[in-house]
């Protein structure tokens, strides 16, 4: 059995709910316990998808559990079977079949580390270092904000487990979650371009739907600074893609363009980062698990 683990920002929330819906062929699907995992659970659930809720020093034992109770039916499957010369092509339909089904693990973490680079990619390393028990390769599901992610690869060489990042069809890791939303980093660039000069506020589901939220936490940013932004900044960019749907979202950006004083102007985004990401990072441990064809 393979096992994919996720770590992934709060702020990339829908785009994680969407990807993983999508996927048809998962063995088993599990969250992480935490304050921010709930509504991550709630979300999954409103796509008919059901996770199984447990702590992080519980998953080892699950995981271990789940394999014995696989091999065991694997062995009575194989005992209905009276002639040893049909066991071969047995086994290897059971794997044929089994081969694409992988265990997701996902580690949400909460939006306020954004306020410290460096406290963000401890966090990041300090989850690896516990995931990698258990896992065949991890995702890490964020932006590049602030560069918390540069050398990763390099200080966990060692573990022997490889990771994965959200990049652009470049092969370069998104800039942040914006770059993300509106299908990568030289998009985002020919849309700030675009502005010709004009301060541009992004707002995604997540962030018009956290805003508030995130001008509580403590930060040395200037990112929700009210007479900073009314300043600086004259529109809102509202981006739209397939997560993007219902009035909730329109009532939030509003919201946001009064607060602050700016017009909204719409704008089409991708979720084409998430996906052929995650389906990089799932094709890439299935590939550690090779079928075994029978003689």
């Amino acid at each position: 059995m393979s096992v994919l683990s996720i770590i992934a920002c709060e702020m990339l929330e829908d785009e994680l709910v969407y990807v993983l819906s999508k996927d048809h062929d998962l063995n088993q699907l599990i969250v992480i316990e935490s304050r921010q995992s709930f509504m991550l659970a709630r979300k999954l659930k409103s796509r008919n998808c059901q996770p199984r809720i447990l702590s992080l020093d519980r998953i080892p034992i699950f995981l271990k559990e789940a394999n014995n109770s696989l091999s065991m039916n694997l062995i009575r499957l194989l005992l209905k079977f009276p002639f040893f010369k049909i066991i071969p092509n047995i086994t290897g339909k059971c794997k044929e079949k089994n081969k694409e089904k992988t265990t997701v693990i996902v580690n949400i973490l909460k939006l306020g580390l954004h306020a410290d680079c460096d406290l963000l990619k401890s966090e990041i390393y300090r989850n690896m270092k516990e995931m990698v028990e258990f896992s065949d390769g991890i995702l890490i599901f964020y932006g590049n904000c602030g560069r918390p992610l540069r050398g990763l690869e390099v200080e966990f060489k060692d573990f022997n487990c490889p990771l994965y990042f959200l990049e652009d069809e470049k092969g370069n890791i998104v800039d942040d979650c914006i770059s993300v939303a509106l299908g990568g980093n030289d998009n985002y660039a020919e849309v700030m371009q675009s502005g010709n000069g004009t301060g541009m506020i992004y707002l995604t589901p997540m962030w018009a739907s956290s805003w508030k939220e995130m001008r509580m936490e403590p930060s040395d940013t200037s990112d929700f600074n009210v007479s900073f932004l009314k300043r600086h900044y004259r529109k809102v960019v509202k981006i739209s893609n397939e997560i993007s749907m219902g009035s909730e979202f329109d009532k939030n950006v509003l919201n946001y363009a009064r607060t602050y004083d700016m017009s909204i102007i719409e704008m089409k985004g991708s979720i084409e980062i998430a996906m052929k990401s995650y389906l990089n990072a799932r094709n890439g441990i299935c590939k550690k698990h090779p079928i075994q064809k029978s003689s």
